[in-house]
């Protein structure tokens, strides 16, 4: 049995994983915020759900091959320490020993994306491909890659960082300080923004109806279910988001050859929609023409590729 925890700005969740990337038990936490530098407060709801899953199971410390986290940030994968998380308010916090200490078992932490990367490769959308990226698209944009069996994690663990890769001028700043990430096109917080946008400039649209003016309430799926009606403010930001979403992509093909592409996170539920213009989409702008394009695809495992890549870190 293994243990995998998926840690997030809002929750914590943990599970207990079999060898077939089955979670057969899963319990949540919501994740305490407040000042919290060296980790104290949120490691101790990472020792707690890990207790509640092994006494759920009726199970010893000594059965459970291994802990692996998955965490937000930039990673120190050879030391297990939590370098920088903007969501949890961490500089160097050495996530790995504190549980290790707890413990006496091995713990393997790593970026989210990497982790989910590495489920989708072992169990999901990816299996069987030799170099395939991750993207997740959600609040931001993230991304993992796994290379011939194994995630790509770069010198400092700060690889495959596409999310704040430049594609081109936007109208406001990334979070990161930049302009023109790509995170700031093709997020679902990217999306709303420029719905709300284009509202203020005067144009009308059903969106506006659905959440009865309060712009505030818009997210990426009313924007999506307006798309889907023909709503032509609604079209122009899906249009956008795919436009610049295949630059981004079209730039990981060019550097790592990929054979696979799969696509994550909240706002892949709307795969349906734009999938097939995004391959379209990049198929006018790839290098190569004569060159068949990757596989692009919706990620399968969902909110479960946390847990289980996270339980899985050992083999990828």
């Amino acid at each position: 049995m293994r243990i995998g925890i998926d840690l997030g700005g809002t929750s914590i969740k943990g599970g207990i994983v079999d060898e077939k990337g089955n979670i057969i038990l899963q319990k949540n936490l919501k994740t305490i915020k407040g000042k919290d530098e060296n980790g104290d407060i949120i490691c101790n709801g990472i020792i707690q759900i890990i207790k509640e899953l092994i006494k759920a199971k009726n199970a010893s410390i000594d059965e459970i091959e291994l802990i692996g986290l998955g965490v937000p940030g930039n990673i120190d994968y050879k030391r297990g320490i939590v370098g920088r998380c903007v969501n949890l308010g961490w500089e160097n916090v050495h996530l790995g020993s504190i549980l290790e200490k707890e413990f006496g078992k091995k713990v393997l932490i790593d970026n989210d994306a990497n982790v989910a990367a590495g489920a989708e490769y072992l169990f999901g959308s990816s299996k069987n491909s030799k170099i395939t990226l991750l993207v997740t698209l959600g609040t931001g944009v993230g991304s993992g890659a796994v290379l011939n069996g194994k995630i790509y994690r770069g010198i400092n663990g700060a690889a495959m960082e596409l999310g704040h890769t430049i594609v081109g001028e936007n109208f406001y700043n990334c979070s990161c300080g930049n302009n023109g990430c790509l995170e700031t096109f093709t997020s679902a917080t990217a999306i709303i923004k420029y719905a709300i946008k284009l509202i203020e400039e005067g144009r009308e649209t059903i969106i506006t109806d659905s959440v009865n003016g309060e712009l505030h309430n818009i997210d990426a799926k009313i924007v999506f279910d307006a798309a889907r009606k023909g709503d032509l403010v609604a079209l122009e930001v899906l249009n956008r988001f795919i436009k610049y979403l295949a630059i981004g992509i079209n730039n990981a093909i060019n550097i790592l050859d990929l054979d696979s592409v799969v696509i994550g996170g909240g706002v892949s539920a709307g795969c349906d929609l734009f999938i097939d213009k995004l391959v379209s989409e990049i198929n006018k702008i790839k290098l190569y023409k004569d060159t068949p394009l990757c596989t692009i695809r919706k990620a399968t495992l969902g909110n479960s590729a946390g847990i289980i890549g996270a339980a899985m870190l050992d083999k990828i």
